[in-house]
Protein backbone atom coordinates (compact mmCIF):
# COMPACT_ATOMS: atom_id res chain seq x y z
CA UNK A 1 0.00 0.00 0.00
CA UNK A 2 0.79 3.21 -0.47
CA UNK A 3 -0.27 6.66 1.29
CA UNK A 4 -0.10 9.57 -0.81
CA UNK A 5 -0.40 13.54 0.04
CA UNK A 6 -0.50 16.19 -2.42
CA UNK A 7 0.83 18.77 0.91
CA UNK A 8 0.35 21.60 -1.97
CA UNK A 9 -0.65 22.63 -5.65
CA UNK A 10 0.92 25.75 -5.99
CA UNK A 11 3.69 27.51 -8.26
CA UNK A 12 5.98 29.90 -7.90
CA UNK A 13 4.83 32.04 -4.75
CA UNK A 14 2.40 30.12 -1.92
CA UNK A 15 -0.86 32.08 -1.41
CA UNK A 16 -2.61 31.89 1.84
CA UNK A 17 -5.12 29.60 0.33
CA UNK A 18 -2.77 27.59 -1.59
CA UNK A 19 0.90 25.81 -0.24
CA UNK A 20 3.74 25.21 -3.07
CA UNK A 21 3.63 21.81 -4.65
CA UNK A 22 5.45 19.29 -2.51
CA UNK A 23 4.25 15.23 -2.46
CA UNK A 24 4.56 13.29 0.33
CA UNK A 25 4.50 9.59 0.19
CA UNK A 26 4.32 7.04 3.39
CA UNK A 27 4.75 2.84 2.77
CA UNK A 28 5.46 0.18 5.09
CA UNK A 29 6.88 2.41 8.03
CA UNK A 30 9.17 4.85 6.04
CA UNK A 31 8.41 7.92 4.38
CA UNK A 32 9.10 10.09 1.18
CA UNK A 33 8.90 13.65 0.28
CA UNK A 34 9.43 15.09 -3.31
CA UNK A 35 10.28 18.78 -3.95
CA UNK A 36 9.97 21.19 -0.48
CA UNK A 37 8.70 24.17 -1.38
CA UNK A 38 8.58 27.71 1.37
CA UNK A 39 6.17 25.90 4.05
CA UNK A 40 5.83 22.52 3.40
CA UNK A 41 7.09 21.29 7.05
CA UNK A 42 3.78 23.14 7.87
CA UNK A 43 1.70 21.12 5.47
CA UNK A 44 3.24 17.84 6.53
CA UNK A 45 1.85 19.07 10.29
CA UNK A 46 -1.77 19.84 8.88
CA UNK A 47 -1.98 16.95 7.24
CA UNK A 48 -1.10 15.10 10.65
CA UNK A 49 2.25 13.69 9.65
CA UNK A 50 5.19 13.09 10.96
CA UNK A 51 8.65 14.76 9.21
CA UNK A 52 10.57 13.01 11.87
CA UNK A 53 10.78 9.64 10.52
CA UNK A 54 11.35 10.94 6.62
CA UNK A 55 13.75 8.75 5.06
CA UNK A 56 14.00 10.31 1.51
CA UNK A 57 13.51 13.68 -0.02
CA UNK A 58 13.68 13.99 -3.70
CA UNK A 59 14.29 17.23 -5.36
CA UNK A 60 12.69 17.66 -9.25
CA UNK A 61 14.97 20.57 -10.15
CA UNK A 62 16.57 23.83 -7.66
CA UNK A 63 13.98 26.29 -8.26
CA UNK A 64 13.27 28.19 -5.05
CA UNK A 65 9.23 27.32 -5.14
CA UNK A 66 10.66 23.45 -5.05
CA UNK A 67 13.64 23.79 -2.32
CA UNK A 68 13.36 26.61 -0.65
CA UNK A 69 11.57 25.11 2.48
CA UNK A 70 14.74 23.09 3.01
CA UNK A 71 16.38 24.34 5.55
CA UNK A 72 13.41 24.67 7.84
CA UNK A 73 12.62 21.39 7.38
CA UNK A 74 15.83 20.00 8.20
CA UNK A 75 16.36 22.73 11.40
CA UNK A 76 12.93 21.15 12.72
CA UNK A 77 14.03 17.63 11.82
CA UNK A 78 17.27 18.42 14.34
CA UNK A 79 15.48 19.96 17.13
CA UNK A 80 13.10 17.02 17.19
CA UNK A 81 16.52 14.78 17.90
CA UNK A 82 16.34 12.47 15.02
CA UNK A 83 19.68 10.74 14.57
CA UNK A 84 18.78 8.41 11.93
CA UNK A 85 20.89 9.32 8.22
CA UNK A 86 18.87 11.32 5.86
CA UNK A 87 19.27 10.72 2.10
CA UNK A 88 18.55 13.08 -0.77
CA UNK A 89 18.24 12.61 -4.25
CA UNK A 90 18.27 15.07 -7.49
CA UNK A 91 20.27 16.75 -10.05
CA UNK A 92 24.00 16.83 -10.50
CA UNK A 93 24.89 19.75 -7.93
CA UNK A 94 22.32 18.63 -5.08
CA UNK A 95 24.94 18.44 -2.60
CA UNK A 96 26.40 21.99 -3.31
CA UNK A 97 23.01 23.44 -3.26
CA UNK A 98 21.80 21.93 -0.22
CA UNK A 99 25.08 22.29 2.47
CA UNK A 100 24.85 26.47 0.76
CA UNK A 101 21.38 26.15 1.91
CA UNK A 102 22.46 24.94 5.50
CA UNK A 103 24.32 27.87 6.40
CA UNK A 104 21.39 29.07 8.11
CA UNK A 105 21.17 25.30 9.57
CA UNK A 106 24.59 24.48 10.11
CA UNK A 107 24.27 22.11 12.78
CA UNK A 108 22.71 18.77 12.43
CA UNK A 109 22.65 15.51 14.35
CA UNK A 110 21.96 13.66 11.41
CA UNK A 111 24.07 12.72 8.41
CA UNK A 112 22.83 13.33 4.71
CA UNK A 113 23.36 11.09 1.76
CA UNK A 114 23.18 12.52 -1.40
CA UNK A 115 22.49 10.44 -4.62
CA UNK A 116 23.02 12.52 -7.74
CA UNK A 117 21.31 12.05 -10.82
CA UNK A 118 23.21 12.34 -13.89
CA UNK A 119 21.39 10.61 -16.49
CA UNK A 120 18.39 10.75 -18.68
CA UNK A 121 17.24 7.82 -16.59
CA UNK A 122 18.40 5.85 -13.57
CA UNK A 123 16.26 3.78 -10.96
CA UNK A 124 17.23 3.56 -7.44
CA UNK A 125 15.77 1.09 -4.44
CA UNK A 126 15.00 2.71 -1.85
CA UNK A 127 12.43 2.47 1.14
CA UNK A 128 11.09 -0.90 -0.68
CA UNK A 129 10.28 1.22 -3.76
CA UNK A 130 11.60 1.31 -6.81
CA UNK A 131 12.22 5.06 -7.75
CA UNK A 132 12.80 5.73 -11.50
CA UNK A 133 13.91 9.23 -12.24
CA UNK A 134 13.40 10.72 -16.10
CA UNK A 135 14.70 14.12 -17.03
CA UNK A 136 12.04 16.44 -18.75
CA UNK A 137 12.44 19.88 -19.92
CA UNK A 138 12.44 22.58 -17.93
CA UNK A 139 14.51 25.89 -18.15
CA UNK A 140 16.95 24.01 -15.57
CA UNK A 141 17.57 20.69 -15.02
CA UNK A 142 14.54 18.79 -13.78
CA UNK A 143 13.24 15.28 -13.34
CA UNK A 144 10.19 13.83 -12.94
CA UNK A 145 9.67 10.40 -10.61
CA UNK A 146 8.18 7.77 -11.01
CA UNK A 147 7.58 5.48 -7.67
CA UNK A 148 6.86 1.89 -8.16
CA UNK A 149 5.73 -0.93 -5.62
CA UNK A 150 6.33 -4.52 -7.68
CA UNK A 151 4.37 -7.30 -6.74
CA UNK A 152 5.94 -10.58 -7.04
CA UNK A 153 3.46 -14.16 -8.38
CA UNK A 154 1.87 -16.45 -6.04
CA UNK A 155 3.79 -19.20 -4.18
CA UNK A 156 3.19 -22.31 -5.46
CA UNK A 157 2.77 -24.63 -3.05
CA UNK A 158 2.93 -27.49 -5.51
CA UNK A 159 5.94 -26.64 -7.18
CA UNK A 160 8.09 -26.51 -3.97
CA UNK A 161 6.31 -29.89 -2.55
CA UNK A 162 6.76 -31.09 -6.29
CA UNK A 163 10.73 -30.16 -5.67
CA UNK A 164 10.86 -31.80 -2.33
CA UNK A 165 11.49 -28.47 -0.21
CA UNK A 166 10.94 -28.55 3.58
CA UNK A 167 8.46 -26.47 4.53
CA UNK A 168 10.69 -24.44 6.50
CA UNK A 169 12.71 -22.69 3.36
CA UNK A 170 9.68 -21.58 1.78
CA UNK A 171 9.44 -18.11 3.08
CA UNK A 172 13.00 -17.68 2.41
CA UNK A 173 11.96 -18.17 -1.62
CA UNK A 174 8.97 -16.39 -1.09
CA UNK A 175 11.43 -13.29 -0.37
CA UNK A 176 12.78 -13.88 -3.52
CA UNK A 177 16.20 -15.37 -1.50
CA UNK A 178 17.96 -18.77 -3.07
CA UNK A 179 18.35 -21.59 -0.74
CA UNK A 180 20.83 -24.47 -0.98
CA UNK A 181 19.02 -27.94 0.25
CA UNK A 182 20.74 -31.61 -0.62
CA UNK A 183 23.82 -30.05 -2.01
CA UNK A 184 21.53 -27.77 -4.87
CA UNK A 185 20.12 -24.45 -4.91
CA UNK A 186 17.06 -23.35 -5.77
CA UNK A 187 15.60 -20.04 -6.64
CA UNK A 188 12.53 -18.23 -5.92
CA UNK A 189 11.67 -18.37 -9.90
CA UNK A 190 11.17 -22.29 -9.50
CA UNK A 191 8.37 -21.85 -7.04
CA UNK A 192 6.94 -18.38 -7.88
CA UNK A 193 4.09 -17.36 -10.71
CA UNK A 194 4.55 -14.55 -12.71
CA UNK A 195 4.55 -11.02 -11.48
CA UNK A 196 1.53 -9.27 -10.58
CA UNK A 197 0.23 -5.56 -10.94
CA UNK A 198 1.92 -3.76 -8.68
CA UNK A 199 1.32 0.07 -8.14
CA UNK A 200 3.17 3.00 -9.78
CA UNK A 201 2.63 6.44 -9.63
CA UNK A 202 4.22 9.12 -11.69
CA UNK A 203 5.32 12.83 -10.55
CA UNK A 204 5.96 15.33 -12.97
CA UNK A 205 6.02 19.12 -12.59
CA UNK A 206 7.88 22.19 -14.09
CA UNK A 207 7.98 20.99 -17.99
CA UNK A 208 7.10 21.06 -21.58
CA UNK A 209 5.42 17.71 -22.66
CA UNK A 210 7.53 15.71 -23.90
CA UNK A 211 7.24 11.64 -25.47
CA UNK A 212 9.52 10.49 -22.31
CA UNK A 213 6.98 11.37 -19.89
CA UNK A 214 4.39 9.68 -22.12
CA UNK A 215 6.73 6.15 -21.76
CA UNK A 216 7.57 6.88 -17.88
CA UNK A 217 4.00 7.76 -17.42
CA UNK A 218 2.62 5.08 -19.13
CA UNK A 219 -0.48 3.17 -17.55
CA UNK A 220 0.58 4.26 -13.99
CA UNK A 221 -2.14 4.34 -11.66
CA UNK A 222 -1.45 8.11 -10.34
CA UNK A 223 -0.53 10.20 -12.68
CA UNK A 224 0.57 13.94 -10.84
CA UNK A 225 1.16 16.39 -13.48
CA UNK A 226 1.78 20.23 -13.46
CA UNK A 227 -1.06 22.24 -15.21
CA UNK A 228 -0.26 25.57 -14.59
CA UNK A 229 -2.39 27.41 -16.86
CA UNK A 230 -5.87 26.74 -18.07
CA UNK A 231 -6.48 29.77 -20.11
CA UNK A 232 -5.94 28.92 -23.80
CA UNK A 233 -4.26 32.56 -24.21
CA UNK A 234 -1.47 31.53 -21.90
CA UNK A 235 0.08 28.64 -24.05
CA UNK A 236 2.87 31.11 -25.49
CA UNK A 237 3.46 32.14 -22.35
CA UNK A 238 3.97 28.53 -21.17
CA UNK A 239 6.12 27.13 -23.99
CA UNK A 240 8.22 30.44 -23.11
CA UNK A 241 9.25 29.52 -19.90
CA UNK A 242 8.36 25.41 -20.08
CA UNK A 243 5.79 24.97 -18.14
CA UNK A 244 2.42 22.72 -19.56
CA UNK A 245 -1.27 24.15 -19.68
CA UNK A 246 -3.85 22.21 -18.04
CA UNK A 247 -4.87 20.84 -21.61
CA UNK A 248 -1.66 19.45 -22.70
CA UNK A 249 -1.28 17.37 -19.13
CA UNK A 250 -4.73 15.48 -20.01
CA UNK A 251 -3.24 15.33 -23.20
CA UNK A 252 -0.18 13.36 -22.07
CA UNK A 253 -2.06 11.60 -19.25
CA UNK A 254 -4.55 10.13 -22.27
CA UNK A 255 -1.44 8.55 -24.14
CA UNK A 256 -0.13 7.34 -21.40
CA UNK A 257 -3.35 5.91 -20.72
CA UNK A 258 -3.22 6.37 -16.80
CA UNK A 259 -5.68 5.77 -14.24
CA UNK A 260 -5.94 8.81 -12.80
CA UNK A 261 -4.58 12.17 -13.15
CA UNK A 262 -4.07 15.46 -10.75
CA UNK A 263 -3.49 18.52 -11.88
CA UNK A 264 -0.92 20.60 -9.43
CA UNK A 265 1.62 23.68 -9.62
CA UNK A 266 -1.23 25.77 -10.27
CA UNK A 267 -0.17 29.45 -11.63
CA UNK A 268 -0.74 32.30 -9.04
CA UNK A 269 -3.27 33.93 -11.28
CA UNK A 270 -5.43 30.65 -11.26
CA UNK A 271 -7.50 31.59 -8.52
CA UNK A 272 -10.36 28.86 -9.45
CA UNK A 273 -8.59 25.91 -11.09
CA UNK A 274 -11.69 24.13 -10.85
CA UNK A 275 -13.40 26.65 -13.49
CA UNK A 276 -11.28 24.83 -16.53
CA UNK A 277 -12.00 21.40 -15.21
CA UNK A 278 -14.91 20.66 -17.66
CA UNK A 279 -12.25 21.70 -20.64
CA UNK A 280 -9.76 19.07 -19.07
CA UNK A 281 -12.14 15.88 -18.21
CA UNK A 282 -13.47 16.33 -22.03
CA UNK A 283 -9.98 15.55 -22.89
CA UNK A 284 -9.00 13.29 -19.96
CA UNK A 285 -12.38 12.05 -17.93
CA UNK A 286 -10.34 10.45 -14.87
CA UNK A 287 -8.86 13.95 -13.88
CA UNK A 288 -8.90 15.49 -10.42
CA UNK A 289 -8.39 19.02 -9.99
CA UNK A 290 -5.30 18.45 -7.31
CA UNK A 291 -6.33 20.57 -4.08
CA UNK A 292 -4.02 21.31 -1.28
CA UNK A 293 -3.49 17.96 1.14
CA UNK A 294 -5.50 15.89 -1.11
CA UNK A 295 -4.64 12.09 -0.50
CA UNK A 296 -5.46 8.64 -0.79
CA UNK A 297 -4.57 5.03 -0.25
CA UNK A 298 -3.26 3.16 -3.29
CA UNK A 299 -3.53 -0.99 -2.53
CA UNK A 300 -2.77 -3.90 -4.57
CA UNK A 301 -5.34 -5.18 -7.10
CA UNK A 302 -6.44 -8.74 -6.22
Amino acid sequence: MLDICLLGTGGMLPLPYRALTSLMVRHNGSNLLIDCGEGTQNQIRIQGWSFKPLDVICITHFHADHISGLPGLLLTMGNADRTEPLTMIGPKGLAKVVNSLRIIAPELPFDIKFIELENDFETIDICGLRLEAFRVNHRVTCYGYNLVLDRAGRFDAEKAKGLGLPVKYWSLLQKGESIVYEDKEYTSDMVMGQARKGIKVTYCTDTRPTDSIVSNAKEADLFICEGMYGEDDKLANAKEHKHMTMMEAAELAQKADVGEMWLTHYSPATARPYDFYDKVKNIFPRTRMGKDLMNVELKFQD
